[in-house]
């Protein structure tokens, strides 16, 4: 029998994590692969080297699509120029994700600074998301402790048409900045920042807030819109890549559940996605072991794979579960897709599944 309307209470509130608790679903044991101690000791190695190839190559095409656009601005050549910089541009969003783990660069101010830099660009106030993230990690699609939950149900497709122009995301992340830069942080945000780190978001949103203030400020001295096409508005018209991939990280899994296989999805890509995906294509393996650098998730994958669901060939692949399963949860929350992971014992919340 099909269920509509209200699927269950989204919301980080007291009553949702307490609820979450007594499901036993909160500071619980996750199923985790076997893998051999050396082996795990030497994947988790972090690399400067291997970072800086990454971001520096990234970083080099960036500022070549950069300036390609501003050189045939005026034209219809600084179409796909701009198209360029705003696909490169929004993906800092996958390489602030990996950064605010700390583990691309073995040199720490190496992180923080490449951290800081992404986190701008994406829109995510770093202290914030950085607590944010790691609630997520700590309670992956675990409905009233993950405020990442990205597709709640009944699904809204059109929210999700929305977010290829990142929209209304990218207005409520900047909103929220806002709030954070005048010291208003609500009751969601304290349940996951801690105390020490308050002062550190509203200075962090203070600075976001006057970079945002002098972009404006900027556009209207030189009348024209030029200097927002390369500072804030790229994460919103280059967004389309990028949410095209994080797509596949949760959509139409499991919620309320203990095991990365069953909420959290593995594709492969081909080498040009995977190097503006920072290798996040292997997603389970990244929830599973979140210390395991961006370089290292391949090696990882090979040594957990006959452990886990098979992955999905393709981003295509993966595209035909996942939009037959969101259509058919805006009418059934309860539908969920059902990996066949080896075990057949699997730690499954009260009717989750």
């Amino acid at each position: 029998m099909e269920q509509t309307g209200k699927w269950k209470d989204y919301r980080l509130s007291a009553a949702n994590s307490r609820q979450a608790e007594q499901k036993g679903l909160v500071s619980a044991q996750w199923f985790a692969c076997k893998v051999d101690r050396q082996e795990m000791k030497q994947m988790m190695k972090r690399s400067d080297k291997q970072a800086l190839m990454h971001l520096g190559l990234w970083l080099l095409l960036l500022a070549a699509a950069g300036v390609i656009a501003f050189l045939t601005w005026g034209t219809l050549w600084c179409v796909p120029a701009f198209i360029a910089y705003g696909v490169l541009y929004s993906t800092s969003d996958h390489s602030a994700h990996e950064l605010s783990h700390g583990t691309p660069f073995k040199t720490k101010w190496l992180n923080t600074v490449f951290y800081q830099l992404t986190s701008f660009m994406t829109l995510h106030e770093p202290v914030y998301w950085r607590w944010s993230h790691a609630r997520h990690h700590t309670d992956t699609v675990i409905v009233g402790r993950d405020r990442e939950i990205a597709f709640p149900r009944p699904t809204r497709m059109f929210m999700i048409f929305l977010d290829f122009f990142f929209l209304p995301s990218g207005i409520t992340e900047i909103l929220r900045t806002v709030r954070h830069a005048l010291g208003n942080l609500g009751a969601e945000s304290r349940s996951f920042v801690p105390e020490s780190e308050i002062g550190k978001v509203i200075f962090c949103s203070r600075v976001f807030v006057l970079i945002f203030l002098a972009t404006i400020a900027w556009c209207f001295a030189i009348g024209s819109i030029l200097p927002a096409m390369f500072i804030v508005l790229p994460r919103f018209y280059g967004a389309f890549l990028s949410q095209l991939f994080d797509i596949t990280q949760h959509a139409g899994l499991a919620e309320d559940v203990l095991d990365h296989r069953l909420n959290t999805r593995t594709v492969y890509f081909n080498p040009v996605f995977k190097f503006l995906y920072m290798n996040m294509n292997y997603h389970v393996e990244h929830h599973m072991f979140p210390m395991v650098p961006f370089h290292a998730l391949p090696q990882l994958h090979a040594a957990i794979k006959t452990q886990s669901a098979p992955a999905c060939p393709s981003l295509w692949a993966a595209y035909r579960d996942i939009i037959p399963a969101l259509l058919m949860q805006r009418h059934n929350p309860r539908h969920t897709i059902q990996p066949l992971v080896p075990e057949a014992h699997v730690a499954v919340a009260n009717g989750a599944i």
